[in-house]
């Protein structure tokens, strides 16, 4: 019982979704229809980016950039400008989770050798707001504008005229406030430098590239799905299970709900005329209420707007139960900063704050 209530304090909007499948199964038995609900080529997308960006990662190429990059910065505000910059370009290609999982913790461990961490809750609120608002750009910086992307057959340029306005903002907004960092000079020395798989590195990128050439439609899903699995079968076994599979099940689950929605007369009507006019206004709240990917998947069965569920989806910084990103990041710098982390306050409703310490009361 224990481990249940752990798995849906974990995964509650996974639990959510799958109970409310089950329910739907009620009203629409399992049929032959039940397998057109399925967006096959998303699932295999979203898998296959998942599993080649952790491989990425472990091959050593995000920290290699960041640690490159953070070498050269002269001064406390270009060294903000960096981190934050990291985050916000990378999640564009890599997801805004997989940015911040690298680029944060990163931030904790140069700001420490800078003896910047006064800094440091100013930069990781501005790396979560970075990260999810440069992911917006394209259709694989997050898995919502992937199954939009999808499921509205978008090309990338009026994927890109309808997101890049918004992300120009969002981009624009962050530098204006990574200004507020000091001027003042430094020099981070920061060891040696993070080594590369190289082996690894040229197998990832070229499996990313066929990633990127199914997303512009050049290549088909299957073949897609079945080079990277060919490849990580034969060179790096253990890869295959590097893909975040509650995410998968959370699509599958509302794939499932969604579809037998629409198959309910009463309720279909019903939700078509409730959105009709008011597509963007719900998409943003919905968002909100229950994060970017369900609000995608419930409202895209019932809406052909696709620009309004775009915009309105826009920057995943949706409210609970499933966007915890920020909360994640700051008991990982309260563990890294060991007793100076218990500066770092929770204000219930609110937010965080940092308490001042001995030497700033003095």
């Amino acid at each position: 019982m224990t481990a249940l209530r752990r798995f849906v304090k974990k995964e509650p909007v996974l639990v959510i979704a799958a109970l409310a499948a089950l329910v739907s199964c009620f009203f629409c038995p399992p049929d032959a229809a039940y397998l057109g609900y399925f967006d096959l080529r998303t699932l295999a997308l979203l898998y296959a980016l998942m599993v080649v960006v952790a491989g990425l990662r472990k091959a050593g190429l995000f920290d290699w950039l960041a640690a490159a990059l953070c070498a050269r910065a002269g001064s406390v505000r270009a060294l903000g400008l960096v981190l934050v910059g990291l985050s916000f370009f990378s999640s564009m290609l890599v997801t805004n989770d997989v940015a911040l999982l690298t680029f944060v913790p990163f931030a904790v461990v140069v700001l420490g050798m800078a003896h910047r961490k006064q800094d440091l809750i100013h930069i990781v609120v501005l790396q979560t707001v970075a990260a999810n608002l440069g992911s917006m750009l394209t259709p694989v910086g997050n898995p919502q504008n992937l199954y939009l992307y999808s499921r509205y057959n978008l090309s990338m340029g009026d994927f890109f005229r309808i997101t890049f306005p918004v992300w120009a903002l969002s981009l624009l907004l962050i530098a204006l406030a990574s200004l507020v960092l000091s001027p003042q000079p430094l020099s981070v020395f920061l060891g040696e430098e993070p080594g590369l798989d190289r082996r690894q590195l040229l197998l990832y990128l070229a499996l990313l590239a066929v990633c990127l050439l199914t997303v512009l439609r050049l290549i088909g899903w299957p073949v897609m799905l079945l080079a990277v699995l060919l490849c990580l079968l034969i060179l790096d076994r253990k890869a295959l299970l590097r893909a975040d599979f509650m995410l998968l099940l959370t699509f599958v689950a509302f794939f499932l709900f969604s579809g037998n929605l629409a198959r309910v007369d009463a309720v279909s009507r019903l939700l078509r005329r409730l959105l009709t006019g008011r597509e963007y206004l719900t998409a943003l709240l919905t968002s909100q209420v229950i994060s970017n990917v369900p609000a995608a998947l419930l409202l895209s069965g019932f809406t052909e707007q696709s620009r309004a569920l775009l915009l309105g989806e826009v920057g995943d910084l949706g409210a609970e139960p499933e966007n915890r990103t920020l909360d994640v990041h700051i008991r990982s710098l309260r563990m890294k900063l060991g007793e100076e982390g218990e500066r770092i306050e929770t204000i219930r409703g609110v937010g965080y704050r940092l308490r001042a310490g001995e030497e700033e009361r003095a």
